[in-house]
């Protein structure tokens, strides 16, 4: 029996139908990747089946014995809220056992009758099966492992970063004991570590989930379904995001032939009617009429294939080449006061390549653009242009774009020399069309904002790009599309990107950039993989490439599964440890709830640094078990 099954389900707002007659199911296990264009409804559809919003007709049935988490795209919506309320917010109900104890405890001192007293047994019992004893400590041993420091736990919500959001949220779903997931847009403002996480993480979760994303990278390799959200209507697929599109073209090859072969079987068959008419004897028109029911049968059934959505037709093309220096930089650092975001940074750019820039959030791939455009200064190096090169940039912040125009007046200011039917015919290229491009970009979503920029950025024709994130706000379509247009670019790219899936199809040459400054890898993104699977994966800064040794395959893998060994094995000694301290700390709390020790100071004393210790204790354990689990 399904999990979650929803039929015929339809939700329209005012005129413009979202999606109609939907109906799927989602068995126990399912990793089902639920994709589609920005705004065809995927959020609407999650918000329906967690019960926020009712459908116009339609129903979701959820399994009685099935426990939802939803993680939300804009997560931590109270940013008044400190981090550890935001989630130790999870464990409300235990919260509100332990004040339904207390009032019970104070009845019991004034009227300790049988019936009271059992009902005090009864909820402490259920209290402790719960975990009622240790999820305070859980939860700050979480936030503990996954980076957030102790001076953080009283932050206000609102002032985390994206990505510490994020984690936050994951944390809500982790300790939430959650077995069926709903995760909307869970890789966005994760860096490539932190996705890398999640996805082992995902793959270890027993439960089921139903995920929307457009990182293809990330739903390869996490799901073993698709459904997909197009037409108002939804298709299911077995297999991941790449499976998904192979079979998809072949599903919609396969109805465009159908169609064309019944219209041509059609028009074959009127023609023979019309030949039987001619003839005007009696059994011709017996014939004519047969044969005009087999037409008639397969008019019936005719189905036009639906119609493909249409996307963002682009292609940058350079007004002029570039010498085959494109970009040399030496020596280069930044800080900020005491803190040093990176030093000696150093590569050589030449004509043509697609150079990608990778690197944990935060450690200064932004800045490194702006003072490449000249917009910071280099506490140290230089960076020089070579010959006739024309700099291009796409900022992920789209600070070039004024909020106060509409689309039209943004470009046409741009590139005055144009006439308003270029303009109008390249927004509408770019998917903006009639009264669209009178929309003023404050009230455009990112994704349209997004498009505006590319569309600045093709216009220019520039011949070495720099693009940061240009992915971000883009549906799988416009990825894919922009993915075609950049392999004909034939100028050069410096692209900041955690795409890995866009890095794949594009990099020519991986900069990871550290603190000590970069490290390069002469592929893509699954090259970079490899090496850093490695055991011994070499150190080089400074954008020199070593000569790397390639070790024996058998020795590699016999190393590489003594290693996999090793981690499992501790991995499995850091949760008996785990789980053994949480008992430990469980009895000194359960000793520290004794009336004859609470009345025992030295005691109590003893027993609290205990507590404390194996506390400590515990924070080490899940550290190192997170550390373990994210290898």
């Amino acid at each position: 029996m399904p999990i979650l099954s929803v039929h015929n389900l339809s939700m329209a707002f005012g005129e413009r139908m979202l999606f109609e007659g939907v109906s799927f199911d989602v068995d126990k296990g399912d990793r089902v990747g639920f994709i589609g264009a920005n705004g065809v409804g995927k959020t609407t559809l999650f918000r329906v089946i967690d019960g926020e919003l009712t459908p116009d007709s339609g129903s979701v049935f959820l399994s009685s014995d099935v426990r939802v988490g939803y993680m939300q795209q804009h997560a931590c919506n109270r940013p008044e809220r400190s981090v550890y309320d935001e989630l130790i917010s999870v464990f409300d109900y235990l919260a509100e056992t332990e004040h339904e104890i207390e009032a019970l405890n104070s009845l019991v001192e004034k009227y300790p009758t049988e019936e009271n007293i059992e009902r005090q047994t009864a909820l402490l019992e259920k209290f402790e099966a719960q975990g009622g004893l240790t999820y305070k400590s859980r939860t700050r041993s979480a936030l503990i492992g996954f980076g957030f420091e102790e001076k953080t736990f009283s932050m206000p919500t609102g002032r985390l970063s994206g990505g510490q959001r994020s984690k936050l949220s994951l944390l809500k779903l982790l300790l939430s004991r959650s077995d069926f997931l709903l995760l909307d847009e869970p890789t966005n403002h994760l860096d490539i570590a932190s996705v890398s996480w999640l996805e082992s993480f995902l793959k270890d979760f027993r439960g089921s989930m139903l995920i929307i994303s457009h990182d293809r990278y990330f739903l390869d390799s996490v799901t073993n379904k698709t459904i997909e959200l197009e037409n108002c209507k939804t298709m299911m697929y077995k297999g991941n995001y790449t499976t998904f599109k192979e079979k998809k073209r072949a599903y919609t090859e396969s109805l465009r032939n159908k169609y064309e072969n019944d219209l041509k079987e059609i028009k074959r068959i009127e023609a023979i009617v019309e030949q039987q008419k001619r003839w005007g004897r009696e059994r011709n028109f017996i014939t004519a009429a047969s044969r005009q029911k087999e037409a008639d049968r397969i008019k019936a059934q005719l189905t036009a294939p639906e119609s493909e959505l249409e996307t963002v037709r682009m292609r940058f093309t350079p007004m002029r080449e570039s010498g085959t220096d494109v970009l040399i930089a030496n020596g280069l650092s930044k800080s900020f006061g005491t803190k040093k975001l990176f030093e000696n940074v150093s590569f050589h750019i030449r004509k043509g390549e697609r150079v990608f820039i990778i690197g944990e959030n935060g450690c200064g791939k932004t800045t490194l653009f702006n003072m490449l455009l000249g917009r910071l200064a280099f506490d140290r190096g230089f960076a020089d242009y070579g010959a006739q090169v024309d700099v291009g940039y796409f900022d992920q912040m789209q600070s070039d774009l004024d909020l106060g125009k509409t689309a039209l007046d943004e470009i046409w200011d741009s590139f005055p020399d144009m006439t308003e039917t270029q303009v109008r015919t390249c927004l509408g290229s770019f998917l903006f069309k009639g009264d669209e491009v009178f929309k003023p970009l404050s009230r455009m979503s990112g994704g349209e904002r997004a498009r505006v920029s590319l569309l600045k950025l093709m216009l220019g024709k520039y011949n070495l790009l720099l693009l940061d994130e240009p992915t971000n706000h883009l549906d799988s379509a416009s990825r894919e599309q922009l993915e075609d247009t950049l392999s004909d670019y034939e100028g050069t790219m410096l692209v900041i990107s955690h795409d890995r899936y866009f890095i794949n199809r594009l990099a020519t040459r991986i900069l990871e950039l550290r603190q000590d400054g970069v490290k390069q890898y002469l592929g893509n993104f699954d090259y970079y993989l490899e090496k850093n699977s490695a055991p011994a994966a070499q150190s080089d800064t400074g954008g020199q490439v070593k000569d790397e040794k390639k070790p024996n395959t058998y020795q590699l893998e016999k190393q590489q599964r003594a290693a996999e060994r090793k981690r499992q094995n501790d991995l499995k000694k850091a949760e008996q440890l785990i789980e053994q301290l949480d008992n430990e700390i469980n009895s000194l709390n359960e000793a520290l709830a004794d009336e004859q020790v609470i009345s025992d100071y030295e005691q109590v004393i003893s027993l609290t640094s205990q507590l404390e210790e194996k506390q400590n204790a515990l924070d080490e354990a899940y550290a190192l078990w997170e550390s373990l689990s994210g290898e």
